[in-house]
């Protein structure tokens, strides 16, 4: 019997890059890899990469270099680089790391057993194609072990909306929605093995078009629906969306599909007419304010995160005052904030930059208006009723700890709680990141 190899897996970024790495070690597991969170015990190491944030590349290359030790003392161990970095830098990142063994990008991983073994047989191997063939179609069947009550699941691939300063169209390629019938059978088998709670990936997910079963393409809405009568799936998200893919029966959707949770991330990215053009975002922040509004009158108790870049090329005090303005028109419960950093291919990147001092400025302040948008909801739900998905135990003794209809974090210390349960809590208090609860009578 041959033994046990290890694989370490390190995940950057998106959730996407979650489903995608859980995939990645599916496909690594049939070839007899078990998987170990030491690095420095792996027979494999995989890095699933992102290329959103700043400088994303070079801290790929700062770890790839910590790493050289680890493979000097393993002369056998294997190093992969998969993800969006590995799909934006190539052969390069064997120039400037040779201790890497195998490159690959997002739509190729489907072959990444293929690759190892070519590895194996001596060389290195690259793939960054974007191929015909649906990944999906060739990844390994998911074991049958269960697993926690949660789950990422990939629905839609891509984007063609080409953003100034985003590098997915060119890192993911077009959007790509899967087949309603795949997606189903998926969700089945995870709820099968203890899932009680899916979001739905992509990079515009409500973009998703995919084949119905009746032949025909279905919305995000209809794919919604038809997963919410999977008996056993207690509960449905979905992220991360754009303005102008927010359908009408999407919005009926929030206020119709008792399993569609009230949390809906909606980037929005700038409150300056003049900016969102610059950016290509196709809406304006009166659109958007207007969606909103359809939105929660759809879905009263809806909490709505986004994202914001400040600093965009461009940007005067009076583009970000407009920020400023619509986050406090609108009111967010969370929110994910940005300076603006240049990726190199895309349009933004050769415009004239904004200094750094006013980045810092601009985005401190937008923190802090958001930050205090953020405890204000949090401490609004003190005395509401929330339901709770539990997944783990807490700090203390007899504490389990879930998360809300909202996505909060809540701590409960109660006899008999046990994970996958999903409760009524009343909330008693809140504190700098969770709430606390207590289990409601009944």
């Amino acid at each position: 019997m041959a033994p046990t190899r290890k694989l370490f897996v390190k995940t950057y970024g998106c959730q996407m890059n979650v489903y995608d790495s859980e995939r990645m070690a599916e496909t690594l597991g049939a070839q007899g890899y078990v998987q170990t969170d030491r690095a420095d015990e792996a027979d494999m190491i995989l890095l699933n990469t992102c290329h959103i944030r700043e400088k994303a590349a070079e801290k790929v290359y700062s770890e790839l270099g910590r790493m050289k030790p680890l493979k000097m003392a393993k002369p056998d161990l294997r190093i992969a680089v998969a993800g969006c970095v590995a799909q934006a830098e190539g052969e390069e990142i064997l120039r400037r790391q040779p201790i890497v063994d195998l490159v690959v990008g997002p739509q190729s991983y489907h072959r990444l057993a293929e690759m190892e073994a070519r590895v194996a047989r001596g060389g290195t191997a690259v793939d960054t194609d974007f191929p015909a063939e649906d990944k999906f179609d060739h990844l390994v069947a998911r074991p049958r072990a269960l697993r926690g009550p949660t789950a990422f699941l990939t629905v839609q691939e891509g984007c063609d909306k080409f953003c100034a300063f985003c590098v997915v169209p060119y890192t993911r390629g077009a959007e790509v929605s899967r087949p309603a019938a795949k997606v189903l059978a998926e969700a089945r088998d995870l709820v099968d093995r203890g899932v009680r709670e899916i979001t739905l990936l992509g990079q515009n997910v409500n973009a998703y078009h995919g084949v119905g079963e009746d032949g025909a393409d279905w919305t995000l809405a209809r794919l919604i629906r038809a997963l919410a009568g999977i008996d056993g799936l207690l509960r449905i998200r979905y992220t991360t969306s754009h303005p102008n893919d927010m359908s009408d029966d999407l919005i009926a959707a929030h206020g119709e599909v008792e399993k569609l949770m009230p949390y809906l991330h909606l980037p929005v990215q700038s409150g300056s007419d003049r900016v969102l053009k610059a950016m290509n975002r196709k809406h304006g922040a009166e659109a958007y304010r207007r969606l909103v509004d359809r939105i929660r009158a759809a879905r009263p108790d809806l909490l709505l995160s986004g994202d914001f870049i400040v600093g965009f090329p461009g940007e005067t005090e009076a583009d970000f005052q407009a920020t400023l303005d619509l986050v406090e028109a609108v009111g967010y419960g969370q929110a994910y904030t940005f300076k603006y950093s240049e990726r190199p291919g895309t349009p933004a990147a050769e415009r004239a930059q904004v200094p750094e001092d006013a980045k810092d400025d601009r985005l401190r302040r937008l923190q802090a208006l958001i930050t205090r948008q953020q405890r204000a909801a949090q401490d609004a739900m003190v005395g509401r009723e929330v339901g709770v998905l539990f997944e783990k135990a807490g700090r203390m003794p007899g504490q389990m700890v879930g998360k809300s209809d909202h996505l909060h974090a809540v701590h409960v210390a109660a006899p008999g709680i046990a994970q996958g349960d999903l409760r009524r809590v009343r909330i008693v208090e809140s504190g700098p990141n969770s709430l606390g609860g207590d289990l409601a009578a009944g």
